[in-house]
């Protein structure tokens, strides 16, 4: 099974949500600012990468987790990529489609937007930091609620 994180930028929470799929963050306290910037695509991509669905590992049961950024599709991210699965020929239990934008918060949003499109990393990174510092346990509930999709799939 592939499953896809998903959020506006595909830097935040999609990424942290993956990482917790992943087991490559604790779940048993916050992780600090410099563990979320270690990850893979954290606060990391460029303009004209949203829609791109970046690889972040292979989960315990061998399914594949991927990160994206959905832009302003919105709910049309996910239609679109089920019709993509139609399309060619790929069936839609095979793809697990998971919205984490529902626990972008303020300082999330101004965070990233200071960061990736202003470029202002040294101002956004602390803030977007902190943003998802206070997400992060409501993504770890998220992550542990929809386990039961994926565990024991065979792929």
């Amino acid at each position: 099974m592939k499953i896809i994180y998903h959020c506006f930028g595909g830097s935040h929470s999609s990424v942290t949500a993956a990482a917790i799929h992943l087991g490559l963050l604790p779940t048993n306290r916050l992780p600090t600012a410099a563990e979320l910037l270690t990850l893979p695509y954290f606060d990391a991509r460029s303009r004209g990468e949203e829609g791109e669905i970046k690889y972040m590992g292979t989960d315990t049961y061998n399914n594949k987790v991927f990160a994206a950024g959905k832009k302003n599709l919105g709910n049309r991210f996910e239609a679109l990529i089920y019709d993509l699965m139609d399309v060619i020929g790929v069936s839609r239990d095979q793809v697990l489609l998971l919205n984490t934008s529902p626990f972008v918060n303020p300082l999330m949003a101004f965070g990233g937007f200071t960061s990736r499109r202003l470029g202002l990393t040294l101002i956004g990174r602390p803030i977007v930091s902190l943003g998802t510092q206070l997400a992060f346990f409501k993504l770890v509930d998220y992550v542990n609620r929809n386990k039961f999709l994926w565990e024991g799939v065979n792929n």
